[in-house]
C-alpha cells in the first residue's frame, strides 16, 4: 500500500470545520471528563452538538464520541466507562441497550487490497434490549439484533441474530437467549 497517496476520497465528517473544532476542544473533553460524572450534562453537550438522545440515558466517565451529529440513542441506554463510539458513519442505539465498559464501536476501516488504503465506512445499528459486554468490539456495517448479547471481549465484524448470545473472536453464536 502507498500511504503517501492516501486521500479521504468522497468522505466528509458532515459538519462545518468550526463545529468540528468546537467539538474537539470543548464538547469532547466535557463528555469524556472524569471530573464531570453527571450524565445529564454529558447528554446535554452531545445534544448541543447534534446527537439525538432519548430520556434517562446514563453516560459514564471516559466515554468518547467521534462525531455526535452522527449518533442516535434511544431511551434508558447505559454507556459504560471508557466506551468509544468511533462513528465516522451513523451509529444508532435503540432503547434499553447496555454498552459496558471499554466497548469499541468502529464504523470505519480501510481496504487493505486497495493500493492507496481506501477508507471504507458503514453504520452500526444496535437494536433494542441488546447488551454489548465489557471490552467487546463491533465493526462497520454490523446490526446487532434485538436482545442479542456480545459477551466479554467478543469481536464481531458481522451482524448478530436477535435473542442470541455470542462470544469469542470472531464472535460465534453459543446459545439462544430467553427472557
Amino acid at each position: 500500500m502507498r500511504l503517501d497517496n492516501y486521500t479521504l476520497g468522497t468522505y466528509s465528517p458532515a459538519a462545518p470545520f468550526w463545529k468540528q473544532l468546537l467539538w474537539y476542544f470543548i464538547g469532547f473533553p466535557l463528555v469524556k471528563s472524569y471530573w464531570l460524572p453527571m450524565s445529564a450534562l454529558k447528554v446535554w453537550v452531545l445534544k448541543a452538538f447534534g446527537a439525538q438522545i432519548g430520556q434517562n440515558v446514563r453516560i459514564k466517565p471516559g466515554v468518547q464520541v467521534k462525531f455526535p451529529w452522527r449518533l442516535t440513542v434511544g431511551d434508558y441506554v447505559w454507556i459504560g466507562e471508557d466506551a468509544w463510539i468511533d462513528n465516522l458513519a451513523p451509529v444508532i442505539i435503540e432503547s434499553h441497550v447496555c454498552l459496558s465498559q471499554g466497548v469499541y464501536l468502529c464504523t470505519g476501516n480501510h481496504d487493505w487490497s486497495h493500493p492507496d488504503f481506501k477508507l471504507i465506512t458503514a453504520p452500526i445499528y444496535i437494536q433494542e434490549s441488546s447488551w454489548i459486554a465489557a471490552k467487546a468490539v463491533i465493526g462497520p456495517g454490523v446490526t446487532v439484533g434485538r436482545g442479542a448479547v456480545l459477551s466479554l471481549g467478543g469481536v464481531s465484524g458481522r451482524s448478530l441474530e436477535p435473542m442470541t448470545i455470542y462470544a469469542g473472536n470472531p464472535a460465534q453464536a453459543i446459545k439462544k437467549r430467553k427472557l
